[in-house]
């Protein structure tokens, strides 16, 4: 702080020996001493707190890099998941909207009706089957007589 040598001190302390006096010399000495060790204390708190919060603003700055840093490589590996994702959804919904389209054009057309379709139906099945006998329906118990 202050760049003093030997002789500089003696000088100050035969001043100092002169003006206070012998009898006070070594309580005014004890005095200065408290008042110095108080003031570089003070000065060494200072320069600490400077020093921290500069390396606190060179953290933040550092972590702010880091940060913008990251986002710029999660959007350019977004980015491409993102357009294939869009692409893939503008084709379903092109393909929803074809088949529901489809789907709704063909609710309104009547229905063709072939005629071998007819023919296989359970319902017309049951009209060529051989009718029972009368007398077997009549009769449930008296089957014997429906075989000859």
């Amino acid at each position: 702080m202050f760049d003093m040598g030997f002789s500089e001190l003696l000088l100050v302390g035969i001043v100092g020996l002169l003006v206070i006096g012998p009898e006070r010399l070594p309580g005014a000495i004890r005095t200065t001493m408290v008042w110095v060790n108080r003031i570089r204390r003070s000065f060494n708190e200072v320069r600490a707190d400077v020093e921290r919060e500069l390396h606190n603003d060179a953290v933040m700055k550092e972590l702010r890099d880091n940060a913008s840093a990251l986002k710029e490589d999660v959007a350019s590996i977004t980015e491409p998941v993102r357009s294939q994702l869009s692409q893939i959804g503008g084709e379903l919904r092109h393909d929803l909207h074809n088949d529901l389209h489809n789907d709704l054009s063909t609710i309104g057309t009547p229905v063709e009706h072939n005629t071998d379709t007819v023919a296989s139906s359970p319902a017309s099945s049951q009209t060529n089957a051989p009718k029972p006998d009368a007398e077997s329906d009549a009769n449930p118990g008296n089957s014997e007589k429906t075989l000859t």
